[in-house]
């Protein structure tokens, strides 16, 4: 499909439509002045012996609907845009300077301003007060599903590669200004691969025990005190203890909480390979209120006390 974006079908378009005009006109003109081709008013054209082809006018009112609908195409060509040529410095647009992104951020603002009244007593609660605010846990709740579900799941449970959001545990602080500003500004997750720093496949599979151990999952006890040693090169983001640090962004190990998967062999991989994991942001989709009041609902899924933090 991407052909079909391509500058040159607009002058296909323009050019079609210019062509089809003129041919109409042209045509009207002709039968205008088409004659009489015989005595008795016929084409000369006979069937079945006595069938004859009339050459009688086109009706009154025909002829001009014909002409309105010529004028009124050509008046709207220069109207709006439909001639993809340039103008100085700037494309044409047509005379009104009418365009559809234009109409669509009009109708954009002027929705967020009928919204204005709806969050303003909304505007300076904190998310533990919203959370007592059925109205305002129904509004969140509606943004959720048409901007988060699709990931995170209508529930907030999420699914591998897509986190929970109703455990309570978080990759970040956890705070509502945390989460406003991961809505607003969406976030990168990234783990490099750290196979080559921590030795050879062995190893791998070593610190993948010992990270099962952290856990308190079942292991290779004997694996997982050999790969002991090696797991200071993960203890850089993740902590000596392997709890985490959510400066990092870097998950707790020790909770039993697998965004990418449990076992040896997700472990493995994800050491191997790295993971880069993606939340865009939808700071454009949505308002500041909005995201005030869809952050608070977010935290209520998790019916965590850190909603206090602001």
């Amino acid at each position: 499909m991407s052909d079909f974006v391509h500058s040159g079908w607009g002058w296909f378009v323009a050019i079609a439509t210019v062509v089809s005009l003129v041919f109409c006109l042209v045509l009207l003109i002709i039968a205008s002045r088409r004659k009489v081709m015989a005595a008795d008013n016929s084409t000369g054209h006979v069937w079945d012996e006595d069938l004859k082809e009339m050459n009688n006018p086109l009706p009154r009112w025909w002829m001009w609907l014909f002409v309105i609908t010529v004028v009124f195409a050509a008046v709207y060509l220069a109207l709006y845009p439909g001639l993809p040529f340039n103008t100085g410095t700037e494309r044409f647009g047509g005379t009104l300077r009418w365009t559809s992104v234009g109409q669509f951020e009009a109708e954009q603002e002027k929705a967020r301003a009928a919204l204005v009244p709806v969050y303003a007593k909304y505007a300076e609660m904190t998310a533990e007060q919203l959370a007592q605010e059925p109205v305002a846990m129904g509004i969140g709740q509606r943004l959720y599903l048409n901007n988060c579900a699709q990931c995170h799941g209508s529930d907030g449970k999420g699914s591998t590669g897509f986190p929970n959001l109703a455990d309570g545990d978080w990759l970040g602080t956890g705070t509502h200004d945390y989460v406003k500003t991961v809505i607003v500004e969406g976030r990168m997750g990234v783990m490099p691969p750290m196979a080559a720093a921590v030795g050879s496949g062995e190893d791998v599979k070593n610190v993948a025990q010992y990270v099962l151990s952290l856990s308190g999952s079942a292991h290779d006890s004997v694996a997982a005190q050999l790969g002991k040693e090696k797991f200071a090169v993960c203890a850089a983001c993740h902590g000596a203890d392997g709890k985490g640090n959510p400066a990092l962004g870097a998950p707790n190990l020790t909770d039993k909480i697998w965004l990418h998967g449990w076992g040896e062999q997700a472990i493995v991989n994800m050491i191997t390979q790295g993971k880069n994991n993606a939340m865009p942001a939808q700071g454009r989709l949505l308002t500041t209120e909005q995201v005030h009041v869809l952050a608070a609902y977010v935290l209520s899924l998790s019916q965590t006390t850190r909603v206090a933090g602001n």
